[in-house]
């Protein structure tokens, strides 16, 4: 029986991977999975911190546990199925688990943007309205912001994901990347990926831009509003608030701009291999360094759960 347009002949997909070399296979896995378990350890341990101390019951922390919780989801995405491809030597993926990869992949993704633009607003007001802080960003507020987040990405994520199951997909299966990434899958489809291309430039492209001209909106107010501060030590203070979000700011946005901004027929796969690996792996791992290393709350926090940790060991072995 022959297949309508919406069905598809390929029942999976060969993903490459990093590299295509079997020597480099053990080295690429001992350093990818040492970077995911870092990745991990890191950003449950900031969640951990955060909940565990009431002096960090605010917003400016909540939305960081929130983003934390999201780099840590983003990560477990594409990372354990890349470590379980090298290790058993078996490179392919399911139609449907390459669907859903890519559907939680962009959910994290925009989520990860989203979480960015909200902590430079929280940043904006507690610079530039101090007085107004506690009734601007109270706790209503700052669920309901990140309520919001998790709503729009999901749609958005949603959208992608029911756009692909309309392609047929009926010769070449092999995705040069290390995961099923939207772009690279496109390229594969039978059918017209006209909607589909012109949906992520659109609204993928909104959906980045505009959380990112929130960021530089709200930092052009609080540039401002640090310059009308008269005590070099109060300038030092309020700009040293904002230096741990704009380093994870400048991280995301020079990764993940070029590759979300590419339309399928002109972005590389050696482009957006190196690239995804940025933002997927590199970024998530290095945030909780970031955040604790140059914030005196964090490292106070970190140093009250390591002790209450290492007394609960102490007391159990006696």
């Amino acid at each position: 029986m022959k297949p309508e347009n919406h069905t598809f002949s390929v029942s999976e997909f060969l993903l490459l991977g990093l590299s295509e070399q079997y020597e480099q296979q053990p080295l690429l896995f001992g350093l990818f999975l040492s970077m995911y378990l870092v990745t991990v350890v890191g950003n449950v341990v900031i969640v951990l911190a955060i909940g565990s101390d009431p002096h960090l019951h605010t917003p400016m922390y909540f939305f960081l546990a929130n983003f934390s919780l999201t780099d840590l989801c983003l990560s477990s995405t594409t990372v354990p199925r890349m470590l379980v491809n090298i290790q058993v030597h078996r490179k392919t993926i399911t139609y449907a688990g390459c669907l859903s990869q890519i559907h939680f992949f962009l959910w994290f993704i925009d989520l990860d943007n989203f979480l960015l633009a909200v902590m430079a607003l929280d940043r904006y007001v507690a610079i530039s309205h101090p007085l107004r802080y506690a009734m601007a960003m109270n706790s209503q507020r700052c669920v309901l912001l990140v309520a919001g987040s998790w709503v729009v990405t999901t749609f958005h994520a949603l959208v992608h994901t029911l756009l692909v199951t309309r392609l047929s997909f009926c010769g070449p299966n092999v995705i040069p990347h290390f995961f099923c990434d939207l772009v690279p899958l496109l390229k594969l489809a039978c059918s017209s990926t006209y909607v589909n291309g012109l949906t992520l430039i659109l609204v993928g492209g909104t959906l980045l831009i505009g959380p990112f001209v929130c960021i530089l909106t709200s930092y052009c107010y609080i540039a401002l509003a640090i310059l009308r501060i008269d005590s070099p030590k109060g300038k030092q203070r309020a700009f040293s608030n904002c230096t741990s979000h704009l380093s994870v700011v400048a991280l995301f946005y020079s990764t993940a701009i070029g590759v979300y901004l590419c339309p399928p027929s002109s972005s590389s796969g050696g482009k957006d291999r190196v690239f995804s690996v940025m933002y997927t792996v590199v970024t998530p791992m290095l945030n909780p360094f970031i955040y604790s290393l140059r914030n005196r709350d964090m490292k106070g926090a970190l140093g009250k759960l390591l002790r209450r940790k290492t007394l609960s060991l102490s007391t159990f072995r006696i």
